[in-house]
């Protein structure tokens, strides 16, 4: 009761005014502090952890895949490959198996590890019925085709599609990062308003009580709160333009354009198992037009439509197209010929020209996400020891301006 009757004095109204807004000022400046010192954190995650995982799960997909496209290259030379194929396919393997350590090392939750555990049982087997194709077909044995559709089985079975699941997921989370980096911090938004409030509030009371209109401790603990608003609103929307996670952003290219090199590569492979089958080419010839339709889809998402990579594109379809042409005129020599060759105009020149221009590409947009994570990162740089000093320098100025007025009566 008497706690009641000294509330509803003056003496009783100052204590609680400088009670409540001080403490106001403790909570927002902490909790400014740390979801500002999250943000830093998120930004650190994604440079060191979230996005080099993503890019070695986009560097794996894209190894499986060129490394069953260049065992079908090498089984179309026929006896013994060239080396410099047989290196092709040796160096995909050996990125591989880079991007799937790097993968695994960096693997911290039950799904993922189940993932690159089936990967990794898996990728020895496909190699063994590689190398038992490899022989046979250099002894002449045609049950070698046999054991080099039943690896490319295995890979687009389970090896790509296993793959494919760990590289969304990868990217995924680096969205996830970006995400909440670019997010307003609404808790903190909210509890500085409510200092400002409080701070509001408190004046008119005063006021009321004290005729005085205004008191300076009050009033710089509001501008102290105004300027930390200001300071980690700004920072936040400073940092969501610099991440560009729009459409067209540097997120938005890296996914578009890893996933038109992983369907290069798939589009690669059905191009040339096409011919390993000397038989209907009908459901190879659509899955390699659907994959290259998918590309070009993905060029022009990524603002690559009339790039030089989209140019190689056209330029593969139609050599594509000659090898084809080729193999319906009965002419396998000239089909395999045009498929693996290494004249200007043949598949295999147009393809790796446009891997080539999707892998620089990709280097360049990657290099883009990473530079606006970090430039994300610099704009909250001492807004979290600077949000918490001007809250505690508010809570500060509450007592220094209060206290005097609060002793007038004591």
């Amino acid at each position: 009761m008497w706690l009641r009757r000294f509330a509803a004095t003056t003496p009783g109204v100052i204590g609680a005014v400088l009670v409540v807004t001080t403490v106001a000022c403790l909570i927002a400046g902490s909790t400014v502090g740390q979801q500002l010192d999250a943000k830093i954190g998120r930004t650190e995650q994604v440079l060191d952890r979230t996005e080099p995982l993503a890019f070695a799960a986009q560097s794996l997909y894209v190894s499986l895949s060129a490394a069953d496209a260049g065992a079908a290259t090498a089984f179309l030379s026929g006896g013994v490959e060239s080396p410099q194929v047989r290196d092709t396919y040796e160096q995909s393997l050996a990125e591989a198996a880079a991007a799937l350590a790097e993968a695994t090392a960096g693997a911290t939750d039950a799904q993922t590890r189940a993932i690159v555990a089936r990967i990794a049982a898996d990728l020895p087997t496909y190699t063994g019925l590689v190398e038992t194709a490899r022989a046979n077909n250099r002894q002449g044995f045609p049950v070698g085709s046999a054991y080099l559709r039943q690896a490319s089985d295995l890979m687009q079975t389970s090896l790509l599609p296993n793959a494919e699941q760990l590289n969304k997921a990868r990217f995924a989370a680096v969205r996830e990062d970006q995400h909440r980096i670019g997010a307003p911090p609404w808790t903190s938004i909210v509890l500085l308003l409510l200092v400002l409030a409080a701070c509001g509030a408190g004046s008119v009371l005063l006021l009321r009580r004290t005729n005085r209109w205004v008191n300076p401790g009050v009033a710089l603990a509001a501008a102290a709160a105004l300027l930390a608003l200001v300071w980690s609103t700004g920072a936040t929307v400073t940092a969501a333009q610099l991440l560009d996670t729009g459409d067209t952003g540097a997120g938005a290219r890296v996914e578009n354009l890893a996933s038109a090199r992983i369907l290069a590569q798939q589009a690669r492979t059905d191009e040339t198992l096409a011919l390993i089958t000397r038989g209907d080419i009908t459901a190879p010839e659509n899955a390699f037009h659907t994959h290259t339709r998918d590309l070009e889809q993905r060029l022009t998402a990524a603002g690559a439509g009339d790039s030089e990579a989209g140019r190689a594109l056209t330029n593969w379809n139609a050599g594509h197209n000659a090898q084809r042409t080729a193999y319906e005129k009965a002419d396998y020599a000239g089909a395999v010929t045009q498929a693996i060759g290494t004249g200007p105009d043949s598949s295999a020149t147009s393809f790796a020209r446009l891997d080539r221009e999707l892998r620089d590409a990709l280097a360049q947009a990657r290099t883009d996400l990473r530079d606006g994570v970090d430039a994300a990162g610099t704009t909250f740089t001492l807004s979290p020891f600077g949000t918490l000093i001007l809250l505690l320098a508010a809570a500060g100025a509450v007592v220094t301006g209060l206290w005097p007025r609060l002793k007038e009566f004591l």
